[in-house]
């Protein structure tokens, strides 16, 4: 018949959002990187302080310290995506070091090492994560949080 829509399905009627930008590979580009995610989640609606912004900024600030510390490459930037898919928020951090890779999980630090428990937070605060090789070189560390009913579309 003419005229006549197909029926909507839940799946369309979310929107994708999508926040890419790049950060020296410093410590103050891995605050910036922090503070600007904060910044677009509270754009597309998920206030400061609640439990999801609290957890995405740790996150975050994880991810790109070890981009920085870890992934560094002299001269080059790293990545941060932020995607928003209801119901599902995915952090990506990329950056242009492959040969580095840390574990597909985190694995538990000697009792007094001084570092190695930032990946155990990664594990332990989200729902899904993964290290993912990047095209043409380096490497991604996802992230992925069910939002669930807990923030509106």
């Amino acid at each position: 018949m003419a005229g006549m829509q197909p029926p909507v399905t839940p799946q369309q009627l979310g929107t994708v959002r999508v926040f890419t930008q790049r950060f020296s590979s410093t410590p103050l580009g891995a605050r910036l990187a922090r503070h600007l995610a904060l910044h677009q989640l509270h754009a597309w609606g998920i206030r400061h302080g609640t439990d999801v912004s609290d957890t995405v900024a740790l996150l975050v600030a994880e991810l790109a310290a070890n981009a920085v510390t870890h992934g560094r490459v002299p001269g080059r930037d790293f990545e941060l995506r932020l995607t928003r898919t209801p119901p599902t928020l995915r952090i990506e951090v990329s950056d242009t070091r492959g040969e580095r890779r840390p574990p597909s999980r985190a694995a538990v630090p000697a009792p007094l090492a001084e570092s190695g428990r930032g990946l155990l937070l990664v594990e332990a605060l989200a729902d899904r994560w993964v290290v993912l090789d990047r095209v043409p070189v380096g490497k991604t560390v996802r992230a992925e949080l069910d939002l669930g009913g807990a923030v509106a579309p």
